[in-house]
């Protein structure tokens, strides 16, 4: 089997290099039955956002896939998700995560609470690996992208997975028109 590559970055096979994945990703991709078929890729921190990342490893913006992190409150209860949608595509927060999550109002994690609860950097929260209490919310388009380029939990390496297992990350719930 090979690994997943993408522009100018180096694949490695991530369960062997643990010291680029954050430590719920690991455990995550350790107990996942596609966990081998992902790459890892160590990458300048300074790097870590889409757009500079794209440029800088000479990547298609429609091959990376951004993890964006919504909540909202029903019935005193607050509802997570964390959003995969395509980086050339914006999550539907306003209507179709709304509706998904079945909340009045929906807005973005404040960052100190995703970092916390998900035990991953900021600019690095990837899908992998999420608290079990988050739904995972996956636009259909990310299926479609032969690699996509998601975080690793880290700011410092990226994630190479082919786009047709992002649907089958553990939880996750494939969400047609998710993004627009």
């Amino acid at each position: 089997m090979s690994l997943p590559t993408l522009g100018t970055l180096e694949s490695l096979p991530a369960l062997d290099h643990p010291e680029l994945l954050a430590p719920p990703v690991l455990a995550a991709l350790q107990g996942w039955a596609h966990g081998a078929e992902l790459a890892v890729v160590a990458i300048d921190p300074d790097h870590a956002d889409t757009a500079v990342m794209a440029e800088t490893y000479d990547l298609g913006m429609d091959t990376g896939a951004n993890c964006v992190v919504v909540g909202g409150r029903r019935d005193g209860e607050e509802r997570v998700a964390a959003c995969l949608v395509r980086a050339d595509t914006r999550a539907d927060v306003n209507s179709v995560v709304k509706r998904t999550l079945d909340v009045r109002k929906c807005s973005f994690l404040p960052m100190e609470q995703a970092v916390e609860e998900s035990g991953m950097e900021y600019g690095g929260i990837t899908p992998v690996g999420l608290p079990p209490a988050w739904r995972l919310l996956v636009d259909t388009r990310v299926l479609d992208v032969p690699v996509a380029v998601i975080g690793s939990g880290l700011r410092r390496s990226k994630l190479l997975i082919p786009g047709h297992l992002a649907g089958e990350i553990p939880g996750a719930e494939v969400v047609e028109g998710l993004a627009r």
